[in-house]
């Protein structure tokens, strides 16, 4: 079975409990599968990537019939980092549901000459965003193309803070910026700060590697900028959130602990 999130993000678990470490999140939009209702008000899921963890069913629109209604829709992206959908096709209308970036909307029509497109949420629910603030995700044929993307991405979360198990511009950790980077660039990668087998991130030797790939370190990972600069989201006291640093000793942005500590390149390319 499956369902689609409804809220804006709906937190995985580890535990069916809220007091407990929070292990991915899942957006507004978003399919998941139900593996099991191990306990009222909680189902255990896992993401498209892989990715398992425990659900508010609150969160939820359950249903593989209401699954495949929701994925026969025109869908559209969120690329803004947070807005509305509003009850009518102006800034006074009320505010039906708030999203964050990455998710997704079904769209209706074009946009009117105000720039406002009517949309619809996963639980039948429909208002209006701006057109501007949503995208397809379409994966770019050029390889310099896709890189610089993944790159973009990846700085459209800076200053955001760290929040472990994170993915959106409310909060994001190491791994949730990779996948998050290449998911708004159209391509899906393992969650974790590793190289998992079956996933599109391979290892590479580090004289190849170029703007767009990634760095990992014990428990870390960081997307590589080109000209020995990185962004990625660190809990460093100082830093605390998503930050752009560099490889290279002499640059106000070094850092010797990280530098030091590469275990692998990996790229998608």
């Amino acid at each position: 079975m499956h369902a689609v999130v409804t809220s804006a993000i709906c937190p995985l678990y580890l535990r069916p409990s809220a007091q407990c470490e929070l292990a991915d999140e899942a957006l507004l939009g978003w399919t998941l599968e139900i593996l099991d209702e191990t306990a009222p008000g909680w189902y255990r899921v896992r993401t498209d990537y892989g990715y398992t963890g425990y659900a508010p069913a609150a969160d939820l629109v359950v249903g593989d019939g209401n699954a495949e209604r929701w994925e026969a829709l025109t869908r559209r992206t969120v690329i803004r980092g947070v807005c509305s959908v509003r009850s009518e096709p102006r800034v006074q209308g009320w505010e039906i549901t708030r999203m964050v970036r990455g998710s997704t909307v079904a769209v209706h029509g074009e946009p009117n000459g105000d720039g406002w497109q009517r949309v619809s949420l996963p639980d039948g629910r429909e208002g209006y965003t701006k057109a501007g603030f949503l995208f397809d995700i379409t994966k770019p044929d050029r390889e310099q193309t896709l890189r610089q993307r993944i790159v973009d991405m990846a700085l459209l979360y800076k200053d955001a803070h760290y929040l472990w198990g994170g993915k959106t511009p409310l909060g994001i950790d190491c791994s949730g910026l990779a996948f998050m980077a290449c998911r708004l660039s159209g391509v899906t990668i393992w969650r974790d700060a590793s190289i998992r087998e079956g996933y599109p991130v391979r290892a590479i030797s580090r004289d190849r590697m170029g703007p767009g790939d990634l760095l990992f370190f014990p428990g870390h990972v960081a997307v590589y900028m080109g000209d020995g600069l990185y962004v990625h989201s660190t809990a460093k006291d100082g830093s605390d959130g998503v930050v752009v640093n560099s490889l290279e000793p002499g640059h106000a942005g070094f850092r010797p602990d990280l530098a030091e500590k590469i275990t692998a390149i990996g790229s998608i390319f």
